[in-house]
């Protein structure tokens, strides 16, 4: 199973929400924060992050607040995921911050798991967050998977 760390997870929840306020309706942090119980802080900074990077907008003062600055249809799950973390790159199955599994030179399911890996990242690259987010996207992953093994 995919795992997503929570600033990821923030930045989706924000995300959903802004994309269904009625256009030029501002978005506060506190205002996500107090709706999903998320900790302040942390989705303060996923909102500056996605602003300095250009997926939103934010304006200043007593009634300002962030807004979607792209469409969620012309960004993927992977770009937010490096967008979010900071890495260019997720990591290998087999790989963790220390580096690569200590029993991956005598594994017998290395390929398997490669493969796995090669497959869901092409997934993740092509979907959008529009997808992601307002399709049911239940069936989707199955059927692309599907039509790769064909």
């Amino acid at each position: 199973m995919i795992k997503i760390n929570k600033k990821v997870e923030y930045a989706l929840i924000a995300l959903k929400y802004m994309a269904s306020q009625v256009d030029g309706k501002l978005t506060s942090a506190r205002e996500i924060c107090d709706r999903f119980k998320t900790p302040f802080d942390t989705t303060a900074k996923v909102l500056q992050t996605m602003n300095n990077k250009g997926l939103l907008t934010s304006t200043k003062g007593i009634k300002g607040g962030y807004a979607l600055a792209k469409p969620l249809n012309s960004i993927t799950f992977t770009e937010l995921g490096k967008m979010i973390e900071g890495r260019q790159e997720f990591q290998q199955f087999c790989e963790s911050s220390k580096g690569l599994c200590d029993l991956y030179d005598i594994c017998n399911i290395v390929t398997p798991i490669e493969s796995l890996n090669n497959k869901i990242n092409s997934f993740l690259n092509e979907l959008t967050l529009e997808e992601l987010l307002f399709q049911n996207a239940e069936k989707e992953p199955l059927e692309y998977l599907k039509t790769e093994n064909a």
